[in-house]
């Protein structure tokens, strides 16, 4: 699994791992703590 970095619009931040959601600002109006997006890459 390689992690890339692509860039958003509008303040979106999203985290995606083989195309899943893992993580979304928008829906959860903050960025993720470390340990949120480690977890999903473990």
């Amino acid at each position: 699994m390689q992690p890339t970095l692509k860039k958003g619009r509008g303040g979106v931040f999203e985290v995606t791992v083989d195309g899943r959601l893992v993580f979304s600002k928008k829906a959860v109006g903050r960025f993720p703590e470390h340990r949120e997006i480690l977890d999903q890459l473990a």
